[in-house]
Parts: structure tokens; sequence; C-alpha cells
């Protein structure tokens, strides 16, 4: 009952999780679009736009037209009723974080821990793990705050270094499925952080300045606009962490942590793509070339192999010997009877206790175990890099079946 109860939750947290971040990340890529495609109409007189107003946009959809205005920083007195956009961005982490914790928290051993990374007990890879968002959300906060956030640029180039170096640093601690989700829980981090610590407060300083009669200051503004553009740039690098951590070729090889800066910089280079033309400045269409050749790129490096080199295999094996490695190192997983703690069922239903359940799933074997080291997860059933070469060896022979 309490594995049932376990994959329950864990299945209605990830719904919840992935419907919330539709929400948050699909206002916000429309508010960035409108602030982008705001046009200014400076002929007051002839029905041009109010004081204060930045710009205004025309959109059709559902049957109707609507006309958005933006206040440079806010109306002259505030309207009667006013839509906060903030609970998409705060369930998207809670329940990503309740989802972290059901899964690479509580089942540590097999999903954050990899002790041929690093013989860590599970709760101080826990540790680790709160740490790590902890600290680089205070590091990212600070930078900010620094005379270099007053220049985009440097502040761009100094935060794609700052992750770059921490998905590195992640590949030497955890595994790589885990690494992967940590450097995704941060990012994700620091983009609720910017919607809790600076965009809504500021938010709420302008209005509570409009309520007293005072002008609001038009820097609180500057700064929430800025994380709201951070955000922009950061949501498709950390879409693709999270999805990215179902591909053992993107995450379990031995280049896993350059895949991680390459996507990096592609996610931010096609956002560029579609702002610069919301914003009527054109279509930039090299960012898709750049794009291209990025993951032509992960492509390649994701077929390097695992991150521990196996090598050849002198001779093809026979199939027991086949066998007998896939029956000692994966079947208390991938059986009838699951004999793993923890675990309900195969997963993904994966059966491999009999010969033709193995011949006939040669093809995972060889991605989850050959091409990379994601099974057994975490190695704890230390599947030795010369079993992998022997099953790397039968598979390429067309995995024979004796």
């Amino acid at each position: 009952m309490d594995l049932i109860l376990v994959e329950g939750v864990s299945a209605l947290i990830r719904w919840l999780h992935v419907v919330a971040g539709i929400a948050w990340i699909g206002s916000s890529f429309y508010f960035i679009h409108l602030d982008l495609s705001l046009r200014a109409r400076p002929d007051q007189a002839n029905g041009g736009q109010p004081a204060g107003v930045q710009g205004e946009a025309w959109q059709v959809h559902g049957g109707g037209f609507y006309q958005m205005v933006k206040y440079l920083v806010a109306p002259a007195r505030m309207p009667d009723e006013l839509t906060w956009f903030k609970w998409e961005a705060y369930t998207t982490w809670l329940s990503g974080f309740a989802l972290l914790v059901v899964v690479y928290y509580l089942g540590a051993e097999l999903y954050l821990i990899d002790r041929t990374v690093l013989d860590l007990a599970p709760w101080a890879a826990v540790l680790l793990s709160l740490g790590g968002l902890v600290l680089a959300w205070a590091a990212y906060e600070a930078l900010c705050r620094s005379k270099l956030g007053d220049n985009e640029t440097p502040l761009s180039l100094v935060g794609f270094a700052f992750l770059v170096v921490l998905t590195w640093g992640f590949t030497h601690l955890f595994s790589g499925r885990g690494a992967f989700v940590q450097i995704g829980a941060l990012i994700g981090t620091i983009m609720v952080a910017n919607v809790f610590v600076v965009i809504i407060p500021n938010q709420k300083k302008t209005v509570a300045a409009l309520v007293a009669g005072r002008a609001p200051d038009p820097a609180l503004g500057r700064q929430a606009k800025q994380r709201s553009v951070h955000n922009n740039y950061l949501t498709l690098p950390v879409v693709f962490l999270m999805l990215g951590g179902h591909y053992p070729l993107l995450y379990a090889t031995r280049w896993n942590w350059l895949i991680v800066a390459i996507v990096l910089l592609i996610g931010p280079v096609i956002r560029h793509f579609f702002n610069s033309r919301h914003a009527g400045k054109g279509s930039p269409w090299w960012t898709w070339a750049v794009a291209a050749a990025g993951m032509a790129l992960v492509l390649y490096l994701s077929a390097a192999g695992p991150r521990t080199q196996t090598g050849a295999a002198a001779t093809v094996p026979g199939f027991d010997q086949v066998a007998e490695i896939v029956v000692s190192r994966c079947s208390m997983c991938h059986g009838e009877a699951v004999a793993w703690p923890g675990i309900a069922t195969a997963p993904k239903g994966v059966l491999l206790d009999t010969p033709e359940r193995i011949r006939g799933q040669a093809t995972l074997i060889a991605l989850a175990a050959v091409r990379s080291d994601a099974m057994p997860p975490g190695n704890l059933t230390e599947m030795t890099g010369a079993e992998r070469a022997a099953l790397g060896a039968w598979i390429a022979a067309g995995a024979p079946g004796k």
C-alpha cells in the first residue's frame, strides 16, 4: 500500500507541476511578447495615448479585439480591479520541489547518488542539493544587485559561466540524472525567486505609493523588468533540463555537462528570434542556424559513450554470459517480482528476467547500459566496464540467442 500511495502522490504532483508550468510559461511568454509589441501613439490631442502610457497593442482572439495599454510606471489612480500573476510561478516551484523530495530525496540512492562518481550517504546528497539551491540563488541575487547588474551583457556572460561551472560541479557530485534535475531545479528556483523576491514586491511598492498619493519609483519597474527578461531567456533551458532526465544519452554520457552548456546558449538564442520579431526589429534567421548547429553538436556529444569508458570486448560473448550479466545486475528491478525496496513495478514496464525478454530489449539495453551508464541507476549493482563491453559486443553482433 505504501508503494501505491507513493506512486499515486508522485503522479498527481507531476501532473500539477506540468499544468502549473504551462500556465507560468504561457503567461511569461505572453507578457514579454506584449511588452515588445507595444507601439507608441504620441499624438494625444488626436486620440493618442494618455499621459504616462508607454505604448499600446491591438490583438485579436476568440472572436473579438483587445486594446492593450501599458503605463510606464503606473496610472494616475489605482483601478478598481487588479489581477496579479504570481500563483502560476509559486505553484510551479512548490509542486516541483515536492516532486524533487518524493523522487530524488526519498529515492536518493536510486536517482541522486552515483557511487562511481562520489560515494555519498543519502542525507549528505540531500543537504548538498538543498545547499546548492540556496547558495546559487544567493550568488545570482548578489550579482544582479552589484554594479555588474547595471550592464546586461557582462551580467549575462558571467551568469552563463556561473551556471556552466555549477553544472560541471553537480556532475561530479551526483548521478547524471540527478545533476540534470539539480541544475534545472536551481534555475527554476532563481526564476521563482525573481517573482517572489523582486517582481511582486516591487509591484506592491508601486501600488502602495499610488494609494498613498506618492509618485512611484521608476527604478522598481526597471528592476522587475530585468528579472522578468532573465526568466524569459532561462525558460527554454530549464524545460530542456526537466525533460532531459528521461533521455540517457543526454544525462548519462561523458560530456553531459557540456551538453547543458550548449543548451544554455541555444535557449536564449531561440528566444532572441521571437523577441526580435515581437519588437518589430525583423527576423534574425541566423539564430536558427546557430540553434541547429548547437543541437547537432549535442547529438555528437551524446554519442561519446558513458562517463566511465569501457573499451571493447575481445570476443563476442555467448548468450549465457549475457543473460548472467543482465539477471545479476538488472532483474531485481526489471522482473515480474521487483526485489528492490521502493519500486512497485518494473520501471517503464521493461522486463529482463527471461532469455526472450532480454533479447527483445536489446536496443534498450544498448541505450541505457552500453551507450550510456544510466542503468543500473547509480550503478547500485556494480556493473563493471567489462560487463558493459560484453553487452555491447553481443548487441553489435545482432543479439544472438546462443
